[in-house]
């Protein structure tokens, strides 16, 4: 059974295409919401969880990250600069990609869902 990752995203359009392009690697699972990707992260421990911090919020990065620390969480912005990414490392992201480059957040959510599996040294 394929790992599952989860996608919270403001914008459809790049929801589908997110999930287009993770498909042939994942069970994609597009989230309507703060509430229910907490709920779902909880409940099926996914791979990764991708994130839109353009409409979400920090907070939201560090308060999964504090409750679920084994899962990577990339953030999409449809313009991320180097203040945003240190910012979102910092609460707790394990990367900051452009929401429209599918082919950079399949490759950071490949790299990072292998590093969380490792054993810690």
């Amino acid at each position: 059974m394929a790992q599952s990752v989860l996608v919270l995203e403001r914008d459809a359009q790049f929801a589908r295409s997110l999930a287009g392009g993770l498909q042939p690697q994942f069970a994609v699972h597009v989230i309507a919401s703060r509430e229910e990707l907490r709920d779902r992260v909880a409940k099926n421990h996914p791979e990764a969880v991708i994130l839109d911090i353009e409409y979400w919020r920090l907070t939201d990065v560090e308060s999964l990250h504090r409750d679920f620390p084994a899962i990577p969480i990339v953030c999409t912005h449809r313009i991320p600069d180097e203040e945003m990414w240190m910012a979102a490392l910092e609460a707790g992201a394990s990367d900051v990609c452009a929401a429209d480059d599918v082919a950079n957040v399949l490759t950071s959510v490949l790299r990072n869902a292998e590093l969380s599996r490792r054993p810690a040294a």
